[in-house]
């Protein structure tokens, strides 16, 4: 059986407040244990990079990358404060995230908007 492709873009930290990383992927669940075995080199292995914080599906690949590609333009303070209003507590999110996952959420996840909006 194949599995069904479920496009997110995500954030990675090492701790609360700590190094950000944004990164795309289509199955999230596997990607993250990549990170976290370290199946990857570069910015997220050197820091260390393993906690899933903030994570948001999309409807198609091409969706998630513009998405992505935004994010990582964004300032690092607008990045912890939506972090911060999706996950308060900072949790590594990975073990709740559905490895089958192939329903979409419409971008459920963008919860709380700070004063003035999100940054577009």
């Amino acid at each position: 059986m194949r599995e069904e492709k479920q496009p997110a873009v995500y954030i990675l930290t090492n701790k609360r407040n700590g190094t950000l990383y944004v990164g795309v992927t289509s199955a999230l669940w596997y990607r993250i244990c990549d990170h976290k075995n370290g199946r990857f080199t570069g910015f997220s292995s050197r820091y260390g990079l393993t906690m899933l914080v903030w994570y948001e599906n999309h409807p198609t690949i091409p969706s998630a990358i513009h998405r992505e590609t935004r994010l990582k333009k964004w300032k690092r303070d607008w990045k912890l404060a939506m972090t911060t209003a999706f996950n308060p507590d900072w949790r590594d999110l990975h073990d709740e995230v559905d490895s089958t996952v192939n329903a979409v959420d419409d971008f459920a996840t963008r919860k709380v908007a700070p004063p003035g909006g999100w940054p577009a």
